[in-house]
């Protein structure tokens, strides 16, 4: 059996070429941010080897984590009433419905010994990526980069908001992991501008890096009942605080 490749960013990326245009408009996509066979089997981990989490917000605003043991505890009636409850809420203020794997917090607790996701978790907080994110975005106090990986389904959905912390997120990121998407299936990040118009909008990419200035409003459109794939992603924040700071990031 081959070994995995070394998971390493693609040595072609040249940051300051990117951190001109974050300069200039707070976001850029970094397109091919790794090599293909390195990218491959990172798809691979989210496509094939994730147990998943279900993620609501509940009625008080916070995330309500549904692990597949407290499904089968709940029972599926009772799931899909929370489900369909945040959906309800999004009409009027900020909720979201998606799968997620909290990657920080997997590792730190030792849940899923040996999996390859941690490899992932391991590198997104190694002095390489850290040095690229910081060339990218300016942000010389970088301390650590939290990590979530999402799935968005046929009907999942994450509403307008704008990844204001208390001072500790310097920047968001989404490392797009979706093999094939068309525009019309929904998914896309979406920057809203003071007139609540879309400023701009990224569909679900494969291989794709996107870096963003936070507080900036934002969200995921929903996947569409038709779309014919899953929104894969990693996302997270550059953050400043304490490397053993807390923190839950929110999946675009």
């Amino acid at each position: 059996m081959s070994e995995p490749p070394v998971l390493r960013l693609n040595p072609a990326l040249d940051p300051a070429v990117f951190a001109r245009a974050y300069a200039r408009e707070g976001v850029v996509r970094i397109p091919e941010a790794f090599e293909p066979a390195v990218v491959d089997r990172l798809a691979g981990i989210l496509e094939q080897t994730i147990d998943w989490d279900i993620i609501c917000s509940n009625e008080r605003g916070g995330a309500e984590v549904i692990t597949r043991a407290r499904r089968a505890e709940l029972g599926d009636p009772v799931v899909a009433g929370k489900l369909q409850a945040a959906t309800v809420r999004a009409r009027a203020g900020f909720a979201y419905v998606y799968l997620g794997y909290p990657m920080i917090d997997a590792y730190v607790e030792g849940r899923d010994p040996g999996h390859p996701i941690h490899a992932l978790t391991q590198f997104l907080n190694s002095p390489e990526f850290i040095a690229f994110g910081a060339a990218v975005t300016g942000e010389s106090g970088i301390t650590k980069i939290d990590g979530q990986a999402t799935c968005y389904r046929p009907g999942d959905f994450l509403t307008q908001h704008d990844d204001t912390g208390v001072g500790e997120r310097l920047a968001a990121y989404t490392l797009g992991l979706t093999r094939q998407w068309r525009p019309d299936w929904g998914g896309q990040l979406l920057f809203h501008d003071d007139n609540g118009d879309v400023a701009r909008g990224f569909a679900p990419a494969f291989n794709v890096l996107t870096l963003f200035k936070v507080p900036r409003q934002h969200s995921v459109a929903p996947v569409a009942p038709y779309a014919g794939a899953l929104r894969l992603t990693v996302t997270g924040w550059l953050r400043n605080d304490p490397p053993n700071g807390a923190g839950a990031p929110i999946g675009g």
